[in-house]
């Protein structure tokens, strides 16, 4: 197998399919690994017998995946920032860029935990739940809400190594933090018995062993470059180019939640069986997802810092290796939903009515990661040439033909339409930014290789 190759001051720098993998299945692991730590929560409440404090993890959970999903910027941003820099050779200009990530990362954390009561009140008003499950979450979330700014940090320093191509460091690392959080959650429910508490309070301290730990790996590493000046990490320039691609990101995240919570909003609409049976083939997507999530993040390291060497064929190579592997995964789990998805159904309830429903839609959610292979790949890519304006313009794009397909589509055809509006929504995302990619790298190479 042929590689492209060059050397970037004494480093050599190669695309293959090795490159592709290095990154991709350590980044997969860490992200399968994180659903554990919910498991962990819900288990560990769940042998207390209350009903409402499990129902309060579970909501307690969505409002923290609210929040930091769409401050997830802080992970992205630094990952193309980080690559580009890491490309170009420019050690200074790399931990530059980590430290303006981790002031922006302890000024939102700082801002939440002073802005907790009316984020709080806004999201019970949202969500709902009964009296006792709203006590709950109010006691968890004023704990874990302490969380913010150690956990933003660990999204800057994620974003650091990842953009240094240093996937299995990102790994072990996200290793450290859920199994901590998993250890000290069990601890202090079932060993202690400190109960919703001890989960949040677990929460926190596992963040902080996750930063400690990063923190050291990284302090010993910037010894040994030259370190940047006090001008340099806020130098005003910079941090506007920070800014503006971590604002273009957060409208993205912001749009695709909006999409997802549509898509929950006409399910329900449809009655409880419906609901229940789309989330249960959501979920497929979703698992899919992490597999995708790990080459889109190979995309976002390699593009990066071919951009950063300013080398086209490099860049162009790392696509096209990109796009081989998500799409063959894509096969598999599409293969995979439909040999299985209907077997697995049946394992996740016993209601023949929600199984009914499930396996006559079961297609639509086997299909999801074929449609949106494109997209998670080209948003690897975007994200890692930090062209974040188009990115943010076609998710828009997407959104606004979603919505107007599955407001009209849904009302006719009933669950069919609400299924074609989300594949339309995947596929269409990955086919206009493809559609312009071209254009977008001959502008940013004026001249070839």
């Amino acid at each position: 197998m042929r590689a492209n190759l060059i050397k970037d001051q004494g480093t050599e720098f190669t695309v293959s399919h090795r490159s592709v993998l290095g990154i991709a299945v350590p980044m997969t692991l860490a992200y399968v690994s994180t659903p554990l730590v919910g498991l962990a929560d819900t288990f560990a409440i769940g042998q207390l017998g209350d009903a409402a404090l499990i129902g309060a993890i579970a909501i307690g959970a969505i409002i923290f995946d609210i929040l930091f999903t769409t401050m997830n910027f802080l992970r992205t941003g630094t990952t193309g920032l980080v690559a580009q820099a890491f490309g170009a050779g420019d050690q200074k200009e790399q931990a530059a860029v980590f430290l303006r990530a981790v002031v922006l990362a302890l000024g939102i954390g700082f801002a939440a935990i002073v802005l907790q009561t009316p984020l709080l009140e806004a999201s019970l008003w949202f969500i709902g739940g009964r009296d006792r499950v709203q006590e709950a979450v109010t006691v968890y979330f004023a704990i874990r809400i302490f969380a913010a700014p150690l956990t933003l940090t660990n999204y800057a320093i994620l974003g650091y190594f990842l953009g240094r191509g240093e996937a299995m460091t990102g790994l072990l690392i996200q290793t450290v933090l859920n199994l901590t959080n998993v250890a000290l959650n069990l601890w202090f429910v079932l060993g202690l018995g400190s109960g919703i508490e001890g989960v949040a309070l677990a929460t926190i301290l596992a963040e902080a062993v996750a930063v400690a730990f990063a923190g050291a790996i990284i302090t010993a590493r910037l010894r040994r470059v030259p370190l940047p000046s006090r001008a340099d990490v806020f130098d005003r320039a910079a941090l506007l180019r920070m800014l503006g691609v971590n604002r273009d990101i957060m409208i993205r995240s912001f749009a695709l939640l909006f999409a997802f919570a549509t898509f929950t909003r006409l399910s329900a609409q449809q009655g409880e069986v419906v609901l229940a049976a789309n989330a249960i083939l959501e979920r497929y997507f979703l698992l899919a997802g992490y597999f995708l999530d790990g080459v889109a993040v190979a995309a976002e390291q390699l593009v990066g810092r071919a951009l950063g060497a300013k080398r086209r064929a490099l860049l162009v190579r790392s696509i096209r290796l990109c796009a081989i592997w998500s799409f063959a995964l894509s096969s598999v789990a599409a293969l995979f939903f439909f040999t299985l998805g209907g077997p697995l159904l049946d394992v996740m309830t016993t209601s023949d009515e929600v199984r009914a429903v499930g396996h006559q839609f079961l297609i639509f959610a086997a299909l999801t990661p074929l449609v949106g292979a494109a997209a998670f790949l080209m948003d690897g890519v975007y994200i890692g040439a930090t062209w974040s304006r188009e990115m943010r313009n076609m998710m828009l794009l997407s959104l606004a033909l979603y919505l107007v397909a599955a407001y009209t589509l849904t009302p006719l055809i009933g669950n069919t339409g609400l299924w074609l509006s989300f594949l339309l929504f995947l596929g269409i995302r990955g086919v206009t930014l493809g559609a312009i990619l071209p254009h977008r790298i001959a502008r940013t190479f004026a001249d070839p290789d």
